[in-house]
């Protein structure tokens, strides 16, 4: 069974401290006013108020107790109600009898009228403070609800944010095994290609894919990397590419240094420099350049894959869209980052720019990385 929580004691009795010195102060005040013969008394009054509410405070474990075991929301509330209505009065009996012991240590007699009779005298105590007793018993049930229905919420939206967690990572997971099939059937179609033309091309093309494929496996399970690791990946995925075009495609790298230790997603670069070569340096007539630059501006990291070819037409810019590559892209950015990440495009006479903005937030920097700034 879930044990029952209860609220530290040194809480409980703080607060029944204060509410003893407000009475006290309350009762010297009322018995100055009366201008009893005697005086008024500082110190009994204080020992007396402080044992009218040290007394409840002693059963509010007991009472957290009894709530959770006699939920009176539950189907049998009405025996609930019961129980806890005769639990109420009995800790006002219990009080009553504790105030007497109270007030035979500091009066005579307890204060009571010689011709009054003790059981007169205990019945006017006990009825006196009966409903005060039963408020106190009634309102420290409520509160006890009230705070187990607030940890409960709290629980529940751990649990919910922890289920969010490990849905977003399954959903990652899943785009980063949608990725890599696409990205491996493509450069197998490549190598093919010079299979009959080039051997020797087809082969150096397979022995960068080995070592590419060595590295992304050898790196895969986080999410996020530092970005000289995908700078990494990226340059031999680029000599998988240079192979294939020759001549035809210049790479270009403008890395703020700054930016190396910065974390982003795996392969967050590699579709985008696909589809610069597809739709940019592919199709031109001349030699392709194919830009990546990352800088720091504040707080945002700011990555750009640039090509130098004719931009896009609609119907290439619907493909693009609709691409593997691409919206494997956009929805791994919206798992990680949300509404703050960007993802824009520029397209113009000089070429296709895809711009990506996220959160800037440092890795720890390693001790040594492949990729080097030039």
């Amino acid at each position: 069974m879930q044990k029952v929580w209860t609220p530290p004691r040194r809480w409980v009795f703080l607060a029944a401290t204060l509410l003893g010195l407000f009475s006290t102060l309350q009762a010297y005040r009322l018995t100055s006013l009366a201008a009893y013969p005697e005086g008024a008394k500082f110190f009994p009054l204080l020992v007396l108020n402080l044992a009218f509410w040290y007394v409840p405070a002693a059963f509010v474990p007991t009472i957290f107790r009894l709530a959770q075991r006699f939920h009176v929301g539950s189907r049998h509330w009405p025996r609930s109600v019961g129980i806890h209505c005769g639990c109420a009065v009995l800790l006002a009996l219990m009080h009553a009898g504790c105030m007497i012991g109270v007030r035979s240590v500091l009066w005579p007699d307890a204060g009571k009228m010689a011709n009054v009779a003790w059981s007169t005298f205990a019945q006017r105590l006990f009825l006196i403070n009966l409903d005060w007793l039963l408020a106190t018993y009634w309102a420290v049930l409520g509160l006890s609800y009230a705070l187990s229905y607030n940890r409960e919420a709290q629980q529940r939206q751990i649990r919910e944010a922890h289920l969010e967690a490990r849905l977003v990572e399954a959903r990652l997971r899943t785009l980063e095994a949608e990725l890599h099939p696409h990205f491996l059937f493509n450069t197998l179609h490549a190598i093919s290609t010079l299979v009959h033309s080039d051997g020797d091309a087809a082969d150096r093309m397979i022995s960068r894919l080995s070592d590419l494929l060595r590295l992304t496996f050898d790196r895969s399970g986080a999410p996020g990397i530092p970005l000289h690791e995908e700078l990494e990946f990226l340059q031999k995925y680029l000599e998988i590419e240079q192979i294939r075009f020759q001549d035809r495609l210049a790479v270009r790298f403008e890395i703020d240094p700054e930016t190396l230790d910065a974390e982003v997603p795996r392969l967050i670069l590699q579709p985008l420099v696909e589809n610069a070569i597809k739709h940019g340096v592919s199709p031109r007539a001349g030699q392709g350049l194919v830009q990546v630059a990352a800088q720091r501006r504040g707080e945002r990291l700011w990555l750009e894959v640039r090509d130098n070819g004719v931009g896009l037409t609609a119907g290439a810019r619907a493909r693009l869209d609709s691409g593997v590559g691409l919206s494997n892209t956009r929805d791994r950015l919206e798992c990680l980052y949300g509404e703050a990440h960007r993802l824009e495009f520029s397209d113009g006479t000089n070429g296709l720019a895809v711009r990506v903005e996220i959160p800037f937030h440092r890795t720890a920097p390693a001790a040594e990385a492949a990729f080097r700034v030039a």
